[in-house]
């Protein structure tokens, strides 16, 4: 089976670095024509990146996203697929959290969301197809102490993607949540941890390795072919099994 994406215009947010850069670089190797947003890019683009464009974008600021969008559909003609992965990560207990910390996480995890969803629904209605793809999280599935600003807000994302679900099967559009687990960046430094905390940690996978941004980009894939266009509403888990039973480490002799 093949999963041709050549040609469709994709939209990827948060796409200036980290896990957003890679998912706007694999599927500009598909042959997909990429517009990556975000608030500021690092670097220059590589010259082998033809087939992707940069813009600007602020993803809770609605006449950013517009602004962004109507230069899109300018630029390539049309979007036929969203990638909301632009997202922040807020910590801290409940008690110590601030008002302005907990509307962050909201503000751009559920709020980027809805934004680029409503700015591109009608592009993808007067097509009579696409399809949109929201970054959740494991923490939607199984939080943990002290993320509840991060794990409410992606759980969010996981019941707007639901609505969007059913509001736009009628024009053929899907909507779709991924989790991933562990990949390391920046935001998180897994890979920085003590041997022993990174050990702790991988003994809760299946698969006992740390994920990937490749892992992550290959589901996206699958879910913007059209192979997958009878999966909508649903939460994909991309954690590697993570806590799929109560102590996968077992299997490895732990």
């Amino acid at each position: 089976m093949e999963l041709d994406l050549r040609d469709r215009v994709v939209v990827v947010t948060g796409a200036g670095r980290g896990i957003g850069a890679t998912i706007a670089e694999r599927f500009a190797a598909e042959g997909a024509w990429v517009a990556a947003l975000d608030l500021a890019f690092p670097a220059e683009p590589d010259a082998a990146a033809e087939r992707l464009t940069r813009f600007v974008c602020d993803v809770t600021d609605p006449d950013s996203v517009q602004a962004a969008v109507d230069a899109v559909v300018g630029r390539f003609g049309t979007v036929d697929v969203l990638v909301n992965n632009a997202g922040i990560n807020v910590e801290g207990l409940v008690t110590d959290l601030t008002w302005d910390r907990w509307r962050a996480a909201f503000d751009v995890n559920v709020g980027g969301t809805f934004l680029m969803s409503r700015a591109v629904a009608p592009v993808m209605q007067h097509a009579g197809r696409g399809r949109i793809l929201n970054a959740a999280s494991f923490a939607a599935i199984v939080p943990s102490v002290g993320s509840a600003a991060y794990a409410a807000s992606k759980a969010a994302v996981v019941q707007l993607t639901r609505v969007l679900a059913s509001e736009l099967g009628p024009w053929g559009i899907t909507v779709n949540a991924y989790a991933p687990g562990m990949v390391p960046t920046a935001m998180n430094g897994f890979a920085e941890m003590e041997p022993a905390a990174q050990d702790r940690l991988l003994d809760t996978l299946s698969l006992r390795r740390w994920e990937t941004p490749d892992d992550v980009a290959n589901v996206l894939i699958f879910l913007a072919s059209d192979a997958s266009a009878y999966v909508t509403g649903t939460l994909v888990d991309v954690s590697g099994g993570k806590l799929a039973t109560q102590i996968p480490a077992r299997a490895y002799g732990r």
